[in-house]
Formats: structure tokens, C-alpha cells, sequence
């Protein structure tokens, strides 16, 4: 099991704070993630394939998709931040 936690506008547009999932498959990677939660279609599927969208992987931001995810792990997922 994976828990993943959506913040900001990424939460706002998923309606949804976190899930908890079964890896998408054995030796998954982030990228592995992304399309199994953009497979669920419509906003989903906005957000995941949205090449600026962010991501930390037990509190570590990755900005490399072949990142491996493992049991146990806690993924967040956010947009971009901007500042003035």
C-alpha cells in the first residue's frame, strides 16, 4: 500500500486530500503512478499528464519520473509554485 497526498489546486480540482493505493505493479516507478491515476479519466487525467506537476516522495522532491515508488511510501503530488 502507497499513500498519496494532494495539496493546493491539485487537490481543489481533484476534489479528493489522499489515497491510499496497492502499487500499480511490482518495481513501479512514479511515472508508473501518473498513468494509473490519469487512467481514471476526465480531471484525473488533466492533472496527471500535466508535465509541471509536482512531486515528493517521502517528503524528497523528485522531478525524475523513473523515480521507484515502493510499499510504504508516501507520494504528494502539487502545482507548481509561484511567486511575484
Amino acid at each position: 500500500m502507497i499513500n498519496i497526498l494532494f495539496f493546493a489546486a491539485v487537490r481543489e480540482t481533484l476534489n479528493c486530500s489522499q489515497l491510499a493505493l496497492e502499487l500499480p505493479k511490482d518495481n513501479a516507478t512514479l511515472a508508473d503512478l501518473k498513468r494509473s491515476l490519469a487512467s481514471r479519466q476526465g480531471k484525473w487525467q488533466q492533472v496527471f499528464t500535466d508535465k509541471l506537476l509536482m512531486c515528493a516522495v517521502n517528503e524528497v522532491m523528485v522531478s525524475d519520473d523513473n523515480t521507484p515508488i515502493k510499499t510504504g511510501d508516501t507520494i504528494a503530488f502539487f502545482p507548481p509554485v509561484t511567486g511575484g
